[in-house]
């Protein structure tokens, strides 16, 4: 299969090393620790990586951690998972907090080529001054103080003696600029708190823009690819490389970010539904975090697929959720055991079987893949079905079980409903068969035929079993085009009350040894993972993975 993911960026890279401007390239894929990755943090790790490999080049793992108000480890941890369960390894692991330093020394360099002030005004007072989009801002007047004084402020900004917002450090560009990213940025802002890599040796902190382009610098990365919500901040990256001197001169290449329908990839939004208990954490199946998907039952084969299937492009439109889970189902097919399990049990006595007696079963393991052997279940006088396998008044073209009606037991007989057990309510608590011993599954049987086929389960010998089924979180497929600023109800009015479906039922006493993140296909209802989080040796918890067919077309 080709890979698209770089086709067009790719042309880029390559130009630049046949003219020669560069003689390598270093990517990196740059997340802040503020949060679990996502399916859109998928896709830049996978270009990066994907770019470097193809170029003979490296990628670098770098914590953007200027922020430790946000930050935590628990997200450090996470990220590194992640990257590696995707199937990546990365040839360098840093911090932005390792260059703190450096970034401070950049910052004076600055101030003492007079591109860089202290000012006193709030947060607030900063954003009136700063215009709009068709208003130029206005200069603060702070904005003239002398170099020797900024670089005292800045000194005893460092040295802890303000409080958090009394004072900041901003560039001085111009007030007048076009591009709002330049007129006066905030380089460095007041934090007195913990910093999860550097402790409290640093009150001060520096600015995501200002941190950036000097980590790419350091770490001399030669093409610094991110999304298009940063295409305006481009400008000011190539300022604070040029004007802080570093020697390694990046370049930022951007693309579309990926957007999927039914799913929310705002990391603030994503933190709301887990502080507020909408979903059971981060890894919740029904999230698009990486966790979550790895703890559904996607495959990372499956996810890199279907990026490097996508490609890059400079469009924002979004993808078809169900595309994704067309190429879970095309990586899953080969591989997965198939199996029986009922979820909404409704218990037949085969009346004419022999009490007492069982009998094991042939079944394939996995049709399309003959390779992986038979297994045998157990078969006797009492199993389950399906409720929804029968029906006393059944409409028209409904093969499956109803009075009178014969059908086929996947792998055994035909049965034949002759009686209706109902309760006190009138509600059908069991089914009365009997079977035919010469219809037996493999026989060769071809007396006659029958239209539906039912699987089930041995009553005597089925383990039970939790079946989480899952509908997408966000009913909404415009969901990701709200606006950022767009007030919390109006986003949460679009989740799905029934995203979560949990039922139980039972599973073919085979399974007896499955283990956390096993994958399975459920005859006639879909592919299914062994839950990690709740799954125990005394209760199996199995996720819904994707249903077995879509209406998605290619």
């Amino acid at each position: 299969m080709e890979n698209n993911t770089s086709n067009i960026i790719r042309p880029i890279i390559q130009k630049d090393l046949e003219t020669g401007k560069r003689d390598h390239v270093i990517t990196r894929f740059p997340p802040e620790p503020n949060g679990y990755l996502h399916i859109g943090h998928a896709m830049s790790i996978i270009t990066n990586f994907d770019l470097a490999d193809e170029f003979n080049g490296k990628t670098n793992l770098r914590f953007d951690d200027t922020n430790p108000l946000k930050e935590d480890v628990e997200f450090v941890q996470s990220i590194k998972e992640d990257v590696q369960w995707l199937g990546f390894d990365w040839d360098g692991l840093f911090f932005a907090s390792d260059y703190f330093e450096e970034m401070y020394n950049r910052a004076i360099l600055l101030i003492k080529k007079g591109l860089a002030y202290v000012d006193d005004l709030s947060a607030d007072e900063i954003r009136a001054y700063r215009g709009t989009l068709t208003e130029p801002g206005k200069n603060s007047p702070y904005r003239d103080r002398t170099i020797e004084e900024n670089l005292d402020l800045f000194d005893r900004m460092r040295k802890g003696e303000f409080e958090n917002g009394q004072k900041v450090l901003r560039a001085k560009i111009d007030m007048s600029s076009s591009n709002i990213n330049m007129r006066d940025p905030v380089l460095y802002r007041i934090a007195h708190t913990t910093h999860h890599n550097t402790g409290d040796k640093w009150c001060i902190y520096p600015m995501y823009a200002f941190a950036h382009p000097i980590e790419d610098a350091i770490e001399d990365v030669t093409h610094s690819i991110c999304t298009l919500e940063f295409e305006d901040q481009r400008p000011l990256y190539n300022w604070i490389i040029e004007q802080t001197e570093m020697e390694s001169k990046p370049q930022q290449i951007e693309f579309g970010r990926l957007n999927v329908t039914n799913t929310v990839m705002s990391k603030r939004k994503l933190k709301q539904l887990v502080d507020e208990k909408f979903v059971d954490g981060w890894d919740d199946p029904r999230m698009p975090t990486i966790s979550a998907l790895r703890r559904r039952g996607f495959t990372a084969e499956a996810i890199r697929t279907f990026i490097r299937e996508l490609g890059v492009t400079r469009g924002d439109g979004a993808v078809d959720s169900r595309m994704l889970d067309h190429y879970v189902r095309e990586d899953l097919k080969l591989k997965s055991p198939r199996t029986m399990g009922v979820l909404r049990p409704l218990k037949v006595v085969i009346t004419n079987y022999p009490e007492g007696k069982v009998e094991m079963l042939d079944a394939e393991i996995n049709p399309e893949n003959p390779e992986m052997g038979i297994r045998q279940i157990p078969f006797s006088r009492e199993i389950y079905i399906e409720q929804e396998d029968f029906m006393e008044n059944p409409p028209k073209k409904y093969f499956r079980l109803f009075p009178g009606n014969e059908v086929r037991l996947k792998h055994a007989y035909f049965i034949k409903c002759e009686d209706v057990i109902k309760d006190e309510n009138g509600e059908v608590i069991e089914i009365h068969c009997t079977y035919d011993p010469e219809t037996k599954s493999g026989s060769g049987f071809t007396g006659r035929k029958v239209k539906g086929t039912l699987h089930w389960v041995d009553v005597n010998h089925a383990i039970p079993a939790e079946f989480r089924l899952y509908e997408p979180l966000i009913l909404d497929e415009e969901e990701q085009q709200v606006e950022e600023n767009a007030e919390a109800k109006t986003f949460l009015d679009h989740v799905n009350p029934n995203s979560l479906q949990i039922l139980n039922g039972f599973i073919e006493p085979n399974m007896k040894d499955v283990k956390p993140q096993d994958k399975f296909q459920f005859f006639r209802h879909g592919y299914f993972n062994v839950d990690p989080k709740h799954t125990t040796k005394d209760h199996f918890v199995f996720n819904m993975i994707v249903s077995l067919k879509s209406s998605f077309r290619m």
